[in-house]
């Protein structure tokens, strides 16, 4: 349940920051994915952010191949419209479940 609870703070406590600065700027989505790539810090850190979310999908996939917990594959969707933040702990709460 900590998984979870995790994976829901992932998806609420970053969207929050991110709908403050679109409402703060006014400029939307698309203000925002500029913003990701203002200096070299936010650049570094959204490609640290890209490579971990390519990472966990080929786990999730790895993983859901041998294990055939099919379920788990919403973790993909989750961390690419959500966020890793949201889309590990996911999916460590779908791997950590019994398998039926």
């Amino acid at each position: 349940m900590i998984y979870l609870a995790l994976a829901i703070w992932g998806a609420i406590h970053p969207m929050y920051w991110f709908v403050t600065y679109m409402n703060e700027t006014g400029t939307g989505l698309s203000g925002l994915i500029d913003a990701w790539y203002v200096n070299a810090s936010t650049t570094g850190l959204t490609w640290d952010l890209t490579i971990a979310a390519i990472a966990l999908t080929v786990w999730i996939v790895a993983e859901t191949w041998v294990r055939r917990n099919w379920t788990a594959l919403v973790a993909i969707p989750a961390t690419y419209l959500i966020g890793v933040s949201c889309g590990l702990p996911l999916y460590l709460f779908l791997r950590t479940r019994p398998v039926g």
